[in-house]
């Protein structure tokens, strides 16, 4: 059973985990070009690139070209986990700044 065929990329997978900051005490928290809107930027192409996926598929389905249902499901349901990931963060977003505006001064 490959698990590759379930579109799992390590290679993606270890690069990101890389990109995860060391936090020992000594270690410099802001890597060099690495910034939160850059990477917040990031994640959204990468939900909307699932989402233009899901909406290929979708079509293919719609005019019989897919062959394999399985395939199909599991685009479709990784785009929607990403987005009910990124509505999660936008919600604990907005939620930080609320209480940042309540914070008396």
């Amino acid at each position: 059973m490959e698990i590759n065929k379930y579109g799992v990329d390590f290679e993606k997978i270890n690069s990101k985990l890389q990109d995860v900051p060391n936090l020992s005490p000594n270690h410099e928290l802001n890597a060099p070009g690495k910034s939160f809107g850059g990477m917040l930027k990031e994640a959204v192409d990468e939900v909307n690139a699932y989402q233009k996926s899901t909406e290929q598929v979708m079509a293919d389905m719609a005019t019989g070209q897919i062959k394999d249902l399985h395939q199909a499901a599991i685009v479709i349901g990784k785009a929607e986990n990403s987005m009910k990931l990124m509505l999660e963060v936008r919600n604990k977003a907005i939620s930080a700044y609320k209480e940042l505006i309540k914070t008396q001064i």
